[in-house]
């Protein structure tokens, strides 16, 4: 028996994912007795990347429209620089993740993951940390950027890079066991 047995997990990534960015952590959520799902902008296969060369493709669970927030305990948000662009561009994601922060639920978001995160307009107040690049974006939207392997902050568990990976699933994993966090709905209903 796991430490996330019956929590479902949802892996939210499309085209340009960077690829163990999305695999480890979805091992540490499996390993950990949770149901990890991806989710992604439309149904079929999504492209996966090791740094700028192609990787392996991987089956959709669910596109956007066929899911709710409700039907899910927590988020994960791999990095890769084309990944998150398409995923803030998408109201439908962007939405599904800003309910996740107004409910409290845990989220983890690794190296480029945030930009949706700022897309989103949940950062403000919060201290996490990013592939460097994001510094400004995430400053801009009203959080601070720290460089750390890992920060927590009121329930968002953040890592700069697959470098950070071991440190950020064996976060993720802590968050998503403790549940709900109210000061993460709090801030962003302030």
């Amino acid at each position: 028996m796991g430490k996330l047995d019956g929590k479902k997990i949802a892996f939210i990534a499309a085209d340009g994912v960077e690829q163990v960015e999305l695999t480890e952590p979805w091992k540490a959520v499996e390993e950990a007795g949770g149901k990890p799902e991806l989710i992604s902008i439309e149904s079929g296969e999504i492209q996966g990347f090791n740094h700028l060369d192609k990787g392996d493709t991987f089956k959709v669970d669910h596109a956007i429209d066929e899911v709710s927030p409700d039907d899910y305990d927590n988020v994960v948000l791999p990095g890769g620089v084309a990944n998150p662009d398409f995923l803030r561009g998408n109201e439908k994601v962007v939405s599904f993740i800003r309910d996740f922060f107004e409910k409290g639920k845990p989220v983890a978001a690794i190296c480029h993951g945030p930009w949706t995160l700022v897309e989103a307009g949940v950062v403000d107040g919060l201290t996490l940390t990013s592939w460097p690049t994001l510094k400004t974006d995430i400053e801009n939207a009203g959080g601070h950027w720290v460089d750390e392997e890992v920060h927590v902050d009121k329930g968002l568990v953040t890592s700069r890079k697959p470098d950070d990976l071991k440190a950020f699933n064996a976060k993720l994993v802590e968050e998503f066991c403790e549940g709900k966090h109210e000061e993460l709905a709090s801030a962003t209903q302030s």
